[in-house]
């Protein structure tokens, strides 16, 4: 089964945050082997997810992975994801749609935050 990864961001007015993202997804099909990683923006950047989504069915996915580039669990992730990803599935209905978890929660944001405090005082004293 060929599964496309889209990693789904809100998406910004300032361009080079979006291709931040696009760079994120880029590095996750790097590092993770995977063939098919899109990013999508909810608003403020394209493609949308089912313009992500259309572009991954295009190159033969079966299945979406939908992972939220978002750091809580928010408005978006409890009203307007679950809205799209329903609007996929009446559209593909041979598509599995798979929807992971926003970044809270994950171990490794403590050490993210960590290396961000440390790399603040090791440039506050230098």
């Amino acid at each position: 089964m060929i599964t496309g990864i889209i990693l789904f961001a809100h998406g910004s007015r300032v361009e080079s945050a979006n291709q931040a993202v696009r760079s994120v997804a880029s590095e996750l099909a790097r590092r993770g082997n995977f063939a098919h990683v899109e990013a999508a923006f909810l608003e403020l950047g394209e493609p949308d997810l089912m313009g992500a989504t259309a572009k991954l069915v295009e190159l033969g996915a079966e299945r979406i992975l939908v992972l939220p580039y978002f750091l809580t669990l928010g408005l978006h992730m409890e009203r307007d994801l679950p809205r799209l990803t329903q609007s996929i599935s009446n559209h593909y209905k041979e598509l599995e749609v798979l929807v992971g978890d926003p970044l809270d929660g994950h171990p490794a944001l403590v050490d993210i935050l960590l290396d961000r405090s440390l790399s603040i005082l090791r440039s506050r004293n230098a």
